[in-house]
């Protein structure tokens, strides 16, 4: 069985420009970001939508709304989808958690990229079994950067770093219970 994927990154937020992690905050997309949500939204109409599914934050919701109405299809919220949790860490720079502790993923306290692995997995597979073998419809999966990355990286590990800019998506596609990329950072252009 054969199934498409769009993963895709949510628009910008407050908290997004100002390098600070964001984890389980629940910020609001900025103005920015409703033009990125837009201009996804803008690419992904044209295709053969068969549902819109995204992170319970709304950041993620916001976006995926968008285009779900863009592409008249349905819409779901999946808490698999969600975000890392950056615990106490969360809504502080970047920068600054890293230069304390090395990297972010040393920091106490702050999910595990197995545990945003395993979950993530789940859901990408939960949905690609949901679509038509024999209709060429395609899925939209609306997350988060921390998400993104340990997806492409677990099916990959030699793809290098990943960007995956706000509003930007990754295309997938499952042929035979295997996942490959077939896009990697698509950018819709709006920055």
């Amino acid at each position: 069985m054969t199934a498409t994927v769009y993963l895709v990154r949510h628009g910008r937020t407050a908290l997004n420009a100002q390098g600070r992690l964001r984890g389980l905050a629940d910020p609001p997309l900025d103005s920015t970001g409703e033009q990125q949500a837009l201009a996804a939204a803008g690419v992904l109409r044209a295709l053969p939508v068969h549902a819109v599914v995204c992170s319970p934050l709304q950041r993620a919701r916001r976006t995926a709304v968008l285009i779900a109405e863009a592409a008249r299809a349905p819409f779901f919220v999946d808490d698999r989808l969600t975000d890392r949790d950056y615990g106490q860490w969360a809504g502080d720079v970047r920068t600054d958690v890293e230069g304390r502790w090395g990297s972010v993923d040393d920091a106490p306290g702050v999910q595990p990229v197995n545990e945003i692995l395993t979950r993530a997995t789940s859901a990408l597979n939960s949905w690609a079994d949901v679509v038509d073998p024999i209709a060429p419809e395609v899925i939209v999966l609306v997350t988060h950067d921390a998400v993104i990355r340990p997806v492409l990286h677990g099916i990959d590990a030699t793809i290098g770093v990943v960007r995956a800019a706000e509003g930007s998506y990754q295309v997938l596609r499952r042929a035979d219970g295997r996942w490959s990329i077939v896009e990697l950072d698509h950018d819709p252009g709006f920055r």
